[in-house]
């Protein structure tokens, strides 16, 4: 049985409660990923998105006002905009669960959860991995080894 542990990004990037919703975009910017696992003392506490984020912003009448839109997202906090009720996998559970479950939610990621704490993340990129592995990818691609880390790391 393959398992979530065998195909996860162990070098999770994560954000934590207080931090703002601006850093938050200026990591999946930088790092171009969609979502960020929210953390409290390395404990998962929900996962921010890029809808989640664009969502919070004032309504197009301050588009041409950029200092006005880069101080309201300076102001408000990831924990004001995030999703509480996340769905994770341990790095036991089964790939394929984890596929059914990315699917049936049309979720692009699951967060990997040992005992309460974050210790990786399994996404659609990674499911994409797997897939080309039975096109001639003989193992897993070098996943980075390490604990999850802060944005501000």
């Amino acid at each position: 049985m393959i398992t979530v542990a065998e195909w996860m990004t162990r070098e999770v990037l994560a954000v934590e409660v207080f931090d703002s919703i601006a850093i938050a975009r200026q990591v999946m910017a930088k790092h171009r990923i969609n979502q960020l696992p929210v953390v409290d003392d390395d404990r998962l506490v929900g996962i921010v998105t890029d809808r989640d984020i664009r969502d919070a912003y004032p309504t197009s009448m301050m588009i041409n006002r950029p200092e006005e839109i880069d101080k309201f997202a300076a102001t408000y906090t990831v924990e004001e905009v995030m999703s509480y009720n996340v769905m994770a996998v341990r790095p036991t559970t089964p790939l394929v669960t984890a596929v059914k479950l990315l699917r049936r939610h049309r979720i692009g990621s699951l967060p990997v959860v040992e005992k309460g704490k974050l210790v990786g993340i399994i996404t659609r990129s990674d499911i994409l991995d797997f897939v080309l592995m039975g096109k001639g990818l003989k193992q897993p691609p070098n996943r980075k080894r390490g604990k999850a880390k802060s944005a501000r790391a």
